[in-house]
């Protein structure tokens, strides 16, 4: 269904059936999943139930990890650098590939 969302398509088209018309199961399916999505907590993505024991679920579903991403990493530090006040406003941080920026500086050095 994430997908079927994503691209804004009918489950039953997606699965390979009819002509990409909305069928009334189509319709119950996308509401269900809508309802679905909205029952999980926006911070951490898990959902009530899969915590309470009384209804099927378990206080130890989950366990807090941390990752270290580099690509966020690097955009924190870039971000320190951003000048303060109306000079900084609309300054936008952003990672692009190593050969894509020696391109663009190759650009800015011939013209």
């Amino acid at each position: 269904m994430q997908l079927c969302r994503q691209y804004r398509i009918p489950h039953s088209y997606f699965r390979g059936h009819g002509d990409g018309t909305w069928t009334d199961l189509d319709r119950r399916k996308a509401l269900a999943y809508e309802d679905y999505l909205k029952q999980a907590c926006p911070s951490c993505g898990t959902r009530a139930e899969e915590w309470d024991e009384s209804v099927g679920g378990d206080e130890d579903a989950y366990r807090a990890v941390t990752h270290r991403c580099i690509g966020c990493q690097l955009l924190a530090d870039k971000q320190k650098h951003v000048p303060e006040g109306d000079e900084g406003h609309g300054v936008k941080v952003a990672l692009i590939p190593t050969s894509v920026h020696a391109a663009l500086e190759l650009q800015r050095t011939t013209d």
